[in-house]
C-alpha cells in the first residue's frame, strides 16, 4: 500500500464515519470526537508496548501474545490521518515539511 491508497481509504472512511455516526453532524465535534479517539487509541498502544517489555501487570501480562501490536499502531495511524483530514492538514505537505526539517538535524 502507498500514501495515496491509504489516503483513499482515510476519504472513504470519513465518509463511512460521517453516515454512521450522525450524532456529530459539525465539524466542531468531528474534530473533538477524533481528538479523543486518538487518545484512546494511544493508550491501547501504550498497553501493547508495556506488554511487549513484560512491563504489564501479571494479570494482562499473562494473556499477551504480539499479535494485536501492530493493529494498535494501525489505529493510531488511522486515527490520526482521519483527525488530520478534519483539520484539512495536507498531510503529504505535512509530511514532506516534517522530514525536511529532520533531515536538516543531520547535515
Amino acid at each position: 500500500m502507498d500514501l495515496k491508497d491509504l489516503l483513499d481509504f482515510i476519504s472513504l472512511e470519513d465518509q463511512r464515519l460521517k453516515t454512521s455516526h450522525e450524532i456529530y453532524p459539525d465539524q466542531e465535534k468531528r474534530i473533538l470526537a477524533r481528538t479523543v479517539k486518538l487518545s484512546e487509541e494511544v493508550g491501547e498502544l501504550c498497553d501493547e508496548v508495556l506488554s511487549f517489555n513484560a512491563m504489564q501487570r501479571k494479570d494482562k501480562q499473562k494473556d499477551y501474545d504480539g499479535k494485536n501490536l501492530p493493529n494498535e499502531i494501525a489505529d493510531v495511524l488511522i486515527v490520526t490521518l482521519l483527525l488530520a483530514k478534519a483539520m484539512n492538514v495536507d498531510i503529504e505537505k505535512a509530511l514532506e515539511n516534517k522530514i525536511e526539517k529532520i533531515n536538516k538535524r543531520y547535515e
